[in-house]
């Protein structure tokens, strides 16, 4: 039996002998890549258990690369360690009984309770169950398909119906889901390949680099004051803490310590799952302190257990406001048409009061952008009030460095808000070039 380093490489290139073939890794003891005489290729992790020596079939290759093949038999033998026998449980799933008709929507709900909740953080949890509920069980209409029947064909349908409406980044999530789903299902033995084989996004993610000029935070702001509570507080943290929607749409009083204008983010809440500290600047906490609601439970919540819900439709109604503000600044008329006719606009020009299109996500990079540009503030400060993980101290640096920088951060955020809280209360230019006069 050959030791070889299983590379990515040697296992595409390996061909079939004459006899089945196992080919032990060099890199992890136990771990063979098993040839069959036709070509199939598996993975194998032999090990001891009792004394006994046990071999344990990981899955088969393609669909089961060279790394998550270590990966899968690191786990098993993390399972051997702690006593129990892989082998043995994946034989014992094997010959349970399965159910009268393995749905879609029976595996779903196995792959979320044995899968998700173990290995998913909460919010990543909440979005997963979610989304594959409502586009793919209800919408899909894949309820009743026994799991064996969806084809390639079924996924390809569904994913380009989603994103022939516009919405092609969240098609790209719903692949990815689908797919982590099937090779799950592949892995416990409740399919045999996944449709999903070989088949790539449906489509190629643009990076956003949308930042709101100071004229826009200006309008954006005094939009906050008209919409209100709960999505104009809400919109505001998101410019003046930078963290992301959910962190803020789900804060809870019992993170919040306004005497030492801090706010905590448990690691269950954040999105690379390491507790995180926001220094509230003076306009943070301000707001906090005269929001309309109790101090217990959510802060953003009719109940003060669930967060709010229908962040589209407020920001149709930020959109509106914001444009209103606009509108009122440049002294025109309410209506679009009568600006049309006065300025001689063609209906496919853009109108002077538009304003480009911006999600609440750029809130986040808006502030970051301004604070480094205006306030000049260092990357790897803002790497720390982002939150991120991986930023611009990587490598050995990353692994010594342990400094969190409380002190510039705070300092940073500070400045943050003494910078926008005058240019929000700073008067609009009032000039020829900008300003267009008309009866009423």
């Amino acid at each position: 039996m050959p030791t070889k380093h299983l590379s990515d490489m040697f296992v595409e290139r390996v061909k079939p002998t004459k006899q089945r073939c196992e080919y032990f890794d060099a890199s992890f003891g136990g771990l063979a890549l098993r040839v069959s005489e036709k070509g199939h290729k598996s993975w194998t992790l032999f090990y001891r258990i009792h004394g006994r020596q046990r071999r344990l079939t990981l899955g088969s290759y393609p669909a089961i690369k060279p790394a998550a093949a270590r990966k899968k038999a690191a786990e098993a033998l993390e399972s051997v360690e702690r006593g129990r026998d892989p082998g043995a449980e994946k034989l014992a799933i094997r010959n349970s009984p399965l159910p009268a008709l393995d749905t879609f929507e029976t595996v779903l709900a196995d792959y979320l309770a044995q899968h998700g909740r173990r290995n998913l953080k909460q919010s990543t949890f909440d979005e997963t169950k979610r989304s594959l509920e409502r586009d793919v069980v209800d919408r899909g209409k894949w309820r009743n398909i026994p799991i064996s029947e969806i084809s390639k064909r079924h996924v390809l349908k569904l994913v380009n119906d989603i994103a022939a409406t516009g919405a092609e980044v969240h098609a790209n999530r719903i692949h990815s889901r689908l797919r982590a789903l099937f090779n799950w299902a592949v892995s416990q033995d409740r399919l045999t390949v996944s449709p999903m084989h070989g088949m790539t996004p449906p489509t190629k993610e643009v990076e956003r680099d949308r930042v709101l000029t100071d004229d826009e935070l200006r309008w954006f702001w005094a939009a906050c004051d008209e919409i209100g509570w709960p999505f104009g507080p809400i919109a505001r943290l998101l410019l003046l803490t930078a963290q992301r929607r959910t962190e803020v749409g789900d804060m809870s009083w019992s993170e919040i310590n306004l005497p030492k204008a801090t706010w905590v983010i448990p690691a269950e809440r954040t999105k690379n799952g390491i507790a995180h500290e926001v220094h509230l600047s003076a306009g943070a906490v301000h707001l906090l302190a005269n929001l309309p609601k109790p101090h217990r439970g959510m802060i953003f919540s009719v109940t003060g257990d669930a967060p709010v819900s229908g962040y589209s439709r407020a920001k149709e109604r930020l959109d509106a406001a914001m444009k209103e503000i606009r509108r009122r600044e440049l002294g025109l008329p309410e209506k679009d048409a009568d600006v049309r006719k006065a300025l001689k606009i063609r209906i496919s020009q853009p109108l002077p009061v538009e304003i480009p299109h911006w999600t609440f996500h750029d809130l986040r990079r808006t502030a970051v952008t301004k604070m480094a540009g205006k306030l000049k503030i260092a990357p790897h400060i803002v790497d720390k009030i982002l939150n991120h993980s991986s930023g611009t101290i990587r490598g050995v640096a990353a692994i010594y460095n342990r400094e969190q920088y409380l002190e510039e951060r705070h300092a940073a955020l500070a400045d943050w808000w003494d910078w926008l809280d005058a240019l929000v209360r700073t008067a609009p230019a009032q000039t020829a070039s900008n300003v267009v006069g008309f009866p009423r």
